[in-house]
């Protein structure tokens, strides 16, 4: 593999694991290991996977004045989500938006103490930190944290497993952050994921995240996944992924990420506005916008995949839409897939028409998530 692609801090462990790797984001990544994609979906929907997510981006965000309200009021310059009522212990997810309305990344925001902590996708994460110290660099100081792994323990029995691991985990919820340790290393803990599953993200110097790793399969339930099953895993649970369903030419309003959006910042709030595209993005609230991201299961065994056009016939001669990420989704039982329709098609139950190969595919728009969560609440 190029000798220019990054290796996360659980590079060896994967290889001896029988991780294949492939490029991803600019690291080499284990795409699956010797199960195979389909068992790794399937054993972390009914138990527990393992997952290296240390290819994100992480940061802390501290205010100059010391006062993590600051940081938050801040941070709102650039997000349309509600910083400054986040509890210390809590998570939120939002978007970095641009001044159309567009997004420039998603991301994680958590709060310890007089800390906001910034988890960002890993082929933005240079970007976005550059242009979070460039607006905010004045009033907050922007750590990246290029030393830190991250390992995601995903799935129904994620929670007993961490729970004899790091017993204090027991009490969170979906969305806390707290902070233990985990086979002797210091670790910051959400109770979340990008599974649909319960389940922890876990952030620990890189130095610890062998030993975290061990600890965590060698409990029985435990078994390592690679992005394959992470792929579909979130594809079942209708969740986005960055560069394929939104991008800079979609607003959160067309990307159905309105519930991301807390009331203090729409329209008559108490902050409404302020971040960069708000009259766009505040605007397709109220008053709405001319495509959608839906849910689209499509008939037959056969995945449609990002790209795929969406139509409104079986002679493909009204086009609608296009598909943004489709696979099997073992779970579901079918494929699955996501993509933008206009907003006259798409309503759940919406006949469509999948192009596949020069053939057009009953498909129908579907409620999203494809599979129930199983958070924690």
């Amino acid at each position: 593999m190029s000798d220019s692609l990054q290796r996360t801090p659980l590079y060896d462990l994967h290889l001896s694991l029988g991780g294949r790797m492939v490029p991803f984001a600019g690291y080499e990544m284990p795409v699956q290991y010797r199960a195979g994609v389909m068992a790794e979906h399937q054993h972390t929907r009914n138990a527990a996977g393992l997952f290296d997510v240390s290819h994100m981006g992480q940061a802390h965000l501290r205010a100059r004045s010391g006062r993590v309200e600051d940081a938050a009021l801040a941070l709102e310059r650039l997000v349309p989500a509600d910083i400054l009522s986040l509890k210390t212990g809590r998570q939120r997810y939002t978007q970095l938006t641009d001044g159309k309305g567009g997004i420039l990344d998603d991301l994680m925001v958590s709060r310890l103490g007089d800390t906001l902590i910034l988890v960002v996708n890993a082929a933005c994460k240079d970007a976005d930190l550059a242009h979070i110290a460039a607006a905010l660099g004045e009033d907050c100081i922007v750590e990246p944290l290029p030393d830190r792994a991250l390992i995601a323990v995903q799935g129904p029995q994620a929670g007993a497993v961490l729970a004899r691991l790091a017993p204090a985990s027991a009490d969170m919820r979906f969305m806390d952050v707290a902070e233990f340790e985990v086979a002797g290393v210091p670790c910051v803990a959400s109770r979340s994921g990008y599974t649909g599953e319960d389940g922890f993200e876990l952030g620990m110097a890189a130095d610890g995240a062998v030993r975290v790793a061990e600890a965590l399969l060698a409990e029985p339930e435990v078994a390592p996944a690679g992005l394959g099953a992470r792929d579909s895993l979130r594809l079942e649970a209708g969740l986005c992924l960055y560069g394929s369903d939104i991008d800079r030419e979609t607003t959160p309003i067309e990307g159905a990420l309105e519930w991301s959006i807390q009331k203090s910042r729409r329209t008559g709030g108490a902050r409404a506005g302020g971040f960069p595209g708000a009259d766009i993005i505040l605007g397709q609230i109220e008053g709405g916008v001319s495509r959608r991201r839906v849910g689209i299961a499509v008939e037959g065994r056969a995945p449609v995949r990002g790209g795929a056009r969406l139509f409104a016939d079986d002679a493909g001669t009204k086009q609608v839409g296009h598909v943004t990420s489709g696979a099997f989704g073992p779970t579901f039982g079918g494929p699955v897939a996501m993509g933008y329709v206009e907003t006259a098609f798409a309503a759940t139950g919406t006949p469509l028409f999948a192009e596949l190969r020069g053939r057009y595919l009953p498909a129908t728009v579907a409620a999203l998530p494809f599979v129930a969560p199983g958070f924690k609440r």
